[in-house]
């Protein structure tokens, strides 16, 4: 997996457009209608257009289909992340219908959370690590301890997430060995409300960490 750069929760045409002039990969849209970070299907779609270059990945938590129905009718997507407690037949379920590639957040705490997170690779096409859910399902700033991945060989590509900031995402690079990582935020000026110095921060010192992890 190439190195890959997320950034999630993207509501403004100003945060889709720091984020592909600072060189992010991957954008994500929230379409939990709980959380602060919750955009529309229809206007997600009209962001992304702003910045074709960005992958679009459209986050949803234990939706039901007429949910994803709408989300991958409206904001036609390029990846679906589910983060909420799909089992690992209804991640196959949501594959087989949409056939759109599948990113599963897990949440860790100890290694029986790895040990569930290596189950899903059998059905996801990208996994990625989150803290455990505090009031939201994710988008808290809460870490979990990155040793818990440092020696793990995992058979899908992943990402890290959960309480990375523009200055600690070098060292949860270097500690994991991560090739991907993902942010929300860790990049806003206040709940819900991306920064775009934030966002070009965080993409530099990321950018930074991986050519360095190549080097070593």
């Amino acid at each position: 997996m190439n190195a890959s750069i997320k950034i999630c929760g993207v509501k403004t045409a100003e945060a889709m457009n720091a984020a592909s002039r600072a060189g992010a990969t991957h954008i994500g849209f929230n379409f939990f209608k709980a959380s602060p970070r919750f955009i529309a299907p229809a206007h997600a779609c009209d962001l992304a257009k702003l910045a074709p270059n960005l992958k679009s990945v459209a986050l949803s938590v234990n939706a039901d289909n007429a949910t994803l129905d709408e989300i991958v009718a409206q904001a036609t997507p390029e990846f679906l992340q589910l983060h909420g407690d799909e089992t690992l037949t209804r991640v196959l379920e949501v594959k087989t219908r949409y056939r759109l590639p599948v990113i599963k957040a897990i949440s860790m705490v100890d290694l029986n959370d790895v040990q569930r997170a290596h189950d899903y690779e059998t059905v996801a096409d990208i996994l990625l690590f989150d803290a455990k859910p505090d009031m939201l399902p994710g988008g808290n700033g809460l870490t979990f301890d990155w040793h818990l991945l440092s020696k793990q060989v995992w058979t899908k590509p992943w990402m890290l997430s959960g309480g990375l900031t523009p200055t600690n995402v070098a060292h949860a690079i270097h500690t994991t060995h991560a090739r991907g990582v993902d942010v929300s935020s860790g990049v806003e000026k206040s709940r819900g409300e991306k920064s775009e110095a934030l966002i070009e921060s965080f993409i530099a010192a990321a950018k930074n960490a991986f050519a360095e992890s190549q080097l070593k």
